[in-house]
Protein backbone atom coordinates (compact mmCIF):
# COMPACT_ATOMS: atom_id res chain seq x y z
CA UNK A 1 0.00 0.00 0.00
CA UNK A 2 1.25 3.10 -0.81
CA UNK A 3 1.86 5.55 1.80
CA UNK A 4 2.02 9.55 0.44
CA UNK A 5 3.62 12.38 1.15
CA UNK A 6 0.78 14.43 1.13
CA UNK A 7 -0.50 12.53 3.79
CA UNK A 8 2.08 13.15 6.10
CA UNK A 9 2.92 9.57 5.04
CA UNK A 10 0.59 8.41 7.82
CA UNK A 11 -1.33 5.36 6.26
CA UNK A 12 -4.68 5.54 5.10
CA UNK A 13 -7.51 3.40 7.38
CA UNK A 14 -9.74 3.40 4.26
CA UNK A 15 -7.02 1.94 1.60
CA UNK A 16 -5.30 -0.43 3.76
CA UNK A 17 -8.93 -2.12 4.59
CA UNK A 18 -9.77 -2.18 0.58
CA UNK A 19 -6.82 -4.06 0.07
CA UNK A 20 -7.65 -7.42 2.41
CA UNK A 21 -8.89 -10.26 0.95
CA UNK A 22 -9.75 -13.49 2.12
CA UNK A 23 -6.05 -14.46 1.49
CA UNK A 24 -4.43 -11.88 3.81
CA UNK A 25 -3.01 -13.22 6.72
CA UNK A 26 -1.19 -10.57 8.81
CA UNK A 27 -1.18 -6.44 8.70
CA UNK A 28 1.63 -4.95 9.71
CA UNK A 29 1.90 -1.61 10.80
CA UNK A 30 4.66 0.98 12.00
CA UNK A 31 4.11 4.16 13.41
CA UNK A 32 6.29 6.06 14.19
CA UNK A 33 7.44 4.69 10.84
CA UNK A 34 10.94 4.02 9.28
CA UNK A 35 11.63 5.06 6.83
CA UNK A 36 9.39 8.15 6.90
CA UNK A 37 9.01 9.52 9.76
CA UNK A 38 5.13 9.35 9.29
CA UNK A 39 2.85 8.89 12.41
CA UNK A 40 -0.76 8.18 11.69
CA UNK A 41 -3.08 9.90 13.91
CA UNK A 42 -5.71 8.19 16.59
CA UNK A 43 -8.54 8.67 14.43
CA UNK A 44 -7.15 7.03 11.64
CA UNK A 45 -6.47 4.30 13.66
CA UNK A 46 -9.87 4.25 15.02
CA UNK A 47 -11.30 3.84 11.82
CA UNK A 48 -8.42 0.87 10.79
CA UNK A 49 -9.31 -1.25 14.13
CA UNK A 50 -13.49 -0.69 13.84
CA UNK A 51 -12.99 -1.81 10.05
CA UNK A 52 -11.03 -5.30 11.32
CA UNK A 53 -14.48 -6.09 12.37
CA UNK A 54 -15.70 -7.23 9.15
CA UNK A 55 -11.80 -9.59 9.09
CA UNK A 56 -11.52 -11.61 12.07
CA UNK A 57 -8.97 -13.72 10.08
CA UNK A 58 -6.60 -11.06 10.15
CA UNK A 59 -3.59 -10.65 12.38
CA UNK A 60 -2.01 -7.93 13.02
CA UNK A 61 1.73 -7.01 14.19
CA UNK A 62 2.66 -3.73 15.42
CA UNK A 63 6.09 -2.20 15.35
CA UNK A 64 6.15 0.33 18.02
CA UNK A 65 9.78 0.93 18.42
CA UNK A 66 9.66 4.54 18.32
CA UNK A 67 6.87 5.27 20.25
CA UNK A 68 8.72 7.94 22.24
CA UNK A 69 9.90 9.74 19.49
CA UNK A 70 6.64 11.48 18.76
CA UNK A 71 6.77 15.58 17.95
CA UNK A 72 4.83 18.54 17.51
CA UNK A 73 2.39 17.74 20.14
CA UNK A 74 1.92 13.97 18.65
CA UNK A 75 1.17 11.04 20.39
CA UNK A 76 2.03 7.48 20.09
CA UNK A 77 -1.29 5.21 19.91
CA UNK A 78 -0.39 1.93 20.82
CA UNK A 79 -2.39 -0.92 19.37
CA UNK A 80 -2.58 -2.22 23.01
CA UNK A 81 -4.82 0.03 23.92
CA UNK A 82 -7.85 -1.77 21.88
CA UNK A 83 -9.39 -4.40 23.46
CA UNK A 84 -11.10 -5.99 20.85
CA UNK A 85 -8.37 -6.94 18.61
CA UNK A 86 -5.78 -8.05 21.51
CA UNK A 87 -6.48 -11.95 20.57
CA UNK A 88 -4.79 -11.26 17.11
CA UNK A 89 -2.36 -8.35 18.31
CA UNK A 90 1.49 -9.08 18.26
CA UNK A 91 3.59 -6.36 19.76
CA UNK A 92 6.96 -5.70 19.38
CA UNK A 93 9.37 -2.57 20.90
CA UNK A 94 12.91 -2.89 22.40
CA UNK A 95 15.42 -0.82 24.10
CA UNK A 96 17.14 0.43 20.85
CA UNK A 97 15.49 3.55 20.16
CA UNK A 98 14.17 4.85 23.52
CA UNK A 99 17.37 3.92 25.50
CA UNK A 100 19.87 4.63 23.05
CA UNK A 101 21.00 0.59 23.45
CA UNK A 102 21.62 -0.25 19.62
CA UNK A 103 24.29 -2.59 20.39
CA UNK A 104 22.54 -4.41 23.06
CA UNK A 105 20.24 -6.01 20.60
CA UNK A 106 17.70 -6.02 23.12
CA UNK A 107 13.73 -6.20 22.40
CA UNK A 108 10.13 -7.56 23.37
CA UNK A 109 7.48 -8.77 21.92
CA UNK A 110 3.90 -8.94 23.55
CA UNK A 111 1.62 -12.24 21.48
CA UNK A 112 -2.11 -13.30 22.01
CA UNK A 113 -2.59 -16.75 24.10
CA UNK A 114 -3.11 -18.78 21.24
CA UNK A 115 0.32 -18.02 19.57
CA UNK A 116 2.58 -18.13 23.00
CA UNK A 117 3.06 -22.13 22.93
CA UNK A 118 4.77 -21.52 19.41
CA UNK A 119 6.24 -18.73 19.66
CA UNK A 120 7.70 -19.90 22.82
CA UNK A 121 9.20 -22.84 20.79
CA UNK A 122 10.67 -20.63 18.44
CA UNK A 123 12.23 -18.15 20.38
CA UNK A 124 14.04 -21.48 22.27
CA UNK A 125 15.34 -22.97 18.97
CA UNK A 126 16.28 -19.78 17.49
CA UNK A 127 17.99 -17.38 19.85
CA UNK A 128 17.59 -18.96 22.95
CA UNK A 129 17.83 -15.97 25.84
CA UNK A 130 19.68 -12.87 25.88
CA UNK A 131 22.91 -12.73 27.86
CA UNK A 132 22.24 -11.96 31.81
CA UNK A 133 24.29 -8.24 31.57
CA UNK A 134 22.15 -7.02 28.75
CA UNK A 135 18.88 -8.17 30.69
CA UNK A 136 19.75 -6.18 33.97
CA UNK A 137 20.67 -2.97 31.73
CA UNK A 138 17.16 -3.53 30.55
CA UNK A 139 15.49 -3.68 34.20
CA UNK A 140 18.09 -0.61 34.65
CA UNK A 141 16.65 0.81 31.85
CA UNK A 142 13.07 0.61 32.75
CA UNK A 143 13.60 1.32 36.43
CA UNK A 144 15.88 3.98 36.64
CA UNK A 145 15.17 7.81 35.68
CA UNK A 146 13.73 8.61 32.56
CA UNK A 147 14.75 12.57 32.45
CA UNK A 148 17.48 11.11 29.93
CA UNK A 149 15.46 10.13 27.51
CA UNK A 150 12.92 13.48 27.28
CA UNK A 151 16.46 15.20 27.02
CA UNK A 152 17.53 12.63 23.65
CA UNK A 153 14.11 13.28 22.40
CA UNK A 154 14.42 17.02 22.98
CA UNK A 155 17.68 16.85 20.81
CA UNK A 156 16.61 14.90 17.97
CA UNK A 157 13.69 17.23 18.00
CA UNK A 158 16.08 20.37 17.25
CA UNK A 159 18.19 18.13 14.49
CA UNK A 160 14.79 17.29 12.78
CA UNK A 161 14.66 21.23 12.20
CA UNK A 162 17.83 21.44 11.05
CA UNK A 163 17.18 18.44 8.58
CA UNK A 164 13.86 19.92 7.15
CA UNK A 165 15.59 23.32 6.71
CA UNK A 166 18.60 22.42 4.95
CA UNK A 167 16.88 20.04 2.52
CA UNK A 168 14.21 22.43 1.76
CA UNK A 169 17.03 24.80 1.35
CA UNK A 170 19.04 22.29 -1.65
CA UNK A 171 18.11 22.50 -5.53
CA UNK A 172 15.58 20.35 -6.65
CA UNK A 173 14.87 18.89 -3.21
CA UNK A 174 11.32 19.66 -0.99
CA UNK A 175 11.23 17.80 1.86
CA UNK A 176 7.64 17.43 4.47
CA UNK A 177 8.02 17.73 8.14
CA UNK A 178 8.79 14.22 10.10
CA UNK A 179 6.35 13.50 12.88
CA UNK A 180 8.32 10.77 14.43
CA UNK A 181 10.83 8.87 14.78
CA UNK A 182 14.22 10.32 13.36
CA UNK A 183 14.45 9.88 9.67
CA UNK A 184 13.59 12.44 6.79
CA UNK A 185 12.06 11.41 3.73
CA UNK A 186 12.61 14.14 0.87
CA UNK A 187 11.43 14.69 -2.29
CA UNK A 188 14.10 14.47 -4.48
CA UNK A 189 12.60 14.05 -8.03
CA UNK A 190 13.02 17.23 -8.67
CA UNK A 191 16.75 17.07 -8.92
CA UNK A 192 17.01 15.70 -12.53
CA UNK A 193 18.05 12.51 -11.19
CA UNK A 194 15.78 9.60 -12.78
CA UNK A 195 17.16 6.94 -10.11
CA UNK A 196 16.62 7.80 -6.25
CA UNK A 197 18.84 4.70 -5.68
CA UNK A 198 21.99 6.14 -8.24
CA UNK A 199 21.21 9.34 -6.48
CA UNK A 200 22.26 7.84 -3.01
CA UNK A 201 24.87 5.89 -4.68
CA UNK A 202 26.84 9.26 -5.90
CA UNK A 203 26.33 11.24 -3.05
CA UNK A 204 28.46 8.53 -0.97
CA UNK A 205 30.97 7.54 -3.72
CA UNK A 206 31.08 12.07 -4.41
CA UNK A 207 30.29 13.48 -1.83
CA UNK A 208 30.77 11.64 0.98
CA UNK A 209 27.69 11.64 2.37
CA UNK A 210 25.49 7.99 3.31
CA UNK A 211 21.62 7.92 2.43
CA UNK A 212 19.55 5.40 1.09
CA UNK A 213 17.59 5.40 -1.91
CA UNK A 214 13.41 5.12 -1.59
CA UNK A 215 13.15 2.32 -3.57
CA UNK A 216 15.26 -0.27 -1.36
CA UNK A 217 12.47 0.40 0.91
CA UNK A 218 9.59 -0.91 -1.61
CA UNK A 219 8.78 0.58 -5.19
CA UNK A 220 6.77 3.38 -4.10
CA UNK A 221 9.49 5.09 -2.72
CA UNK A 222 11.40 5.85 -6.00
CA UNK A 223 11.66 9.85 -6.02
CA UNK A 224 12.94 9.63 -2.13
CA UNK A 225 15.79 9.60 -0.04
CA UNK A 226 15.80 8.40 3.53
CA UNK A 227 18.03 10.18 5.74
CA UNK A 228 19.29 9.43 9.53
CA UNK A 229 19.42 12.63 11.76
CA UNK A 230 20.73 10.32 14.96
CA UNK A 231 24.06 11.66 14.49
CA UNK A 232 25.34 15.29 15.95
CA UNK A 233 24.19 18.98 14.17
CA UNK A 234 28.03 19.46 13.22
CA UNK A 235 28.28 16.25 11.05
CA UNK A 236 24.69 16.93 10.23
CA UNK A 237 25.46 20.08 8.81
CA UNK A 238 28.21 19.22 7.33
CA UNK A 239 25.77 16.57 4.93
CA UNK A 240 24.22 18.91 4.23
CA UNK A 241 26.69 21.71 2.35
CA UNK A 242 28.01 18.49 0.83
CA UNK A 243 24.86 17.70 -0.75
CA UNK A 244 24.09 20.96 -1.44
CA UNK A 245 27.49 21.36 -3.24
CA UNK A 246 27.36 18.14 -5.21
CA UNK A 247 23.70 18.83 -6.66
CA UNK A 248 24.27 22.16 -7.89
CA UNK A 249 27.93 21.19 -9.23
CA UNK A 250 25.91 18.42 -11.13
CA UNK A 251 23.52 20.86 -12.12
CA UNK A 252 25.59 23.28 -13.64
CA UNK A 253 27.86 20.30 -15.80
Amino acid sequence: MPIREENGFAFSAEETLALITPRTRLLIINSPANPTGGVTPKAEIDKLVAGLAAHPHLALMSDEIYDHFVFDGETHQTLLAYPEIRDRLILLNGWSKTYAMTGWRLGYSIWPKTLYEAVRKLSVNAWSCVNAATQYAGIAALDGPHEAVTAMVAEFDRRRALVVEGLNALPGVSCATPRGAFYAFPNVSGTGWGSAKALASALLEEAGVAVIGGPDFGVHGEGYLRLSYANSAENIRAALERMDGFLRKRAAA
